[in-house]
């Protein structure tokens, strides 16, 4: 994401954002940074480890019995088999496991003969759900109408895999109906462990998947708001607490604005303290603050 001066290559990073299914950022639980060409074995160890690291902290919720269930959500480069064996390893060692909820990507085999894609979209219809898609610079925003599938099917270990043993999974399809002509239809496959037989159940986990979208926003804060591309430091020892401070900084970014969004007139001195909101309101206004003045989030 940055660079050094000193090196052509980046520094990549991994964050894991704690989001409430409201959609409010909590803060950062783990980063993964890396500078390529990386030497050390395939890149998509940063998913199974901060996989990983959120079962640590859901253990940790269990201890100080906090009853907290924590997701794993991730998009498709995420579909990794490691991921679904290490789940079921936690639970086999009695440790606390957290939940998954990771876009599919590969369709694989499962124990029954199918295809993934094939045994979901062999299934019922649970029902359907309506949403406005935003406009991008891809396409117009519309209306979407998806159709909402799930099946319980059981994945086979892929070739050579050290776990042998297949895992059984749940399996949501989400899927546009009548896509406008020319238009690819807006589909979703969601793979979870936990049981989706309902509708509102399914309609949660879409909903759940849909506050990913936190993280691409967090980027966009940190990048274009922060600007950390052109940060021109000398070393990587320099540049990762930068970084950091950055990162810091763009969640709280975030939080603020999920929080005006939703409370425009909550008190902003609920939330900074008077030198922050002062040097704030002389910067956004080109003068003093009123001596007579309520300030809210907005």
């Amino acid at each position: 994401m940055a660079r050094s001066t000193t090196k052509p290559a980046g520094l990549y990073l991994h964050p894991t954002l704690a989001v409430t299914p409201e959609r409010l950022p909590l803060g950062i639980l783990d980063c993964w940074s890396w500078t390529r060409p990386w030497e050390q074995g395939q890149e998509s160890i940063r998913w199974l480890e901060g996989y990983q690291r959120l079962c640590e902290a859901q253990q940790t919720l269990w201890e100080q019995a906090f009853d907290t269930r924590l997701v794993y959500l991730a998009d498709r480069e995420a579909d990794l088999f490691e991921i679904y064996a290490e789940h079921r390893r936690q639970l086999e060692h009695q440790e606390q496991a957290a939940d998954w909820l990771i876009r599919a990507q590969h369709d694989r085999h499962t124990v029954a003969g199918q295809k993934l894609w094939a045994a979901v979209e062999a299934a019922p219809e649970l029902g359907r759900v309506e949403f406005n898609l935003p406009a991008s610079k891809q396409r117009p925003g519309r209306k979407i109408v998806q159709s909402l599938k799930t099946a319980r099917v059981t994945l086979r270990a892929p070739q050579g895999h050290a776990q042998r043993q297949p895992i059984a999974v749940t399996a949501l399809l989400a899927r546009e109906v009548s896509p406008p002509a020319g238009e690819a239809p807006i589909e979703w496959l969601l793979l979870t462990n936990l049981d989706v037989t309902t509708l509102d159940q399914a309609e949660q986990k879409l909903s759940w998947y849909l506050c990913r979208w936190q993280v691409e926003i967090f980027f966009r804060i940190l990048k274009s708001g922060c600007k950390v591309e052109q940060l021109q430091l000398e070393t990587i020892e320099r540049l990762e607490p930068a970084i950091l401070l950055y990162m810091l900084i763009a969640w709280r970014v975030l939080f603020f604005t999920m929080v005006g969004r939703e409370c425009p007139e909550l008190p902003c001195t609920l939330i900074f303290d008077d030198a922050e909101w002062q040097a704030v309101y002389i910067v956004a206004n080109q003068q003093l603050r009123p001596r007579r003045h309520r300030l809210s989030m907005t």
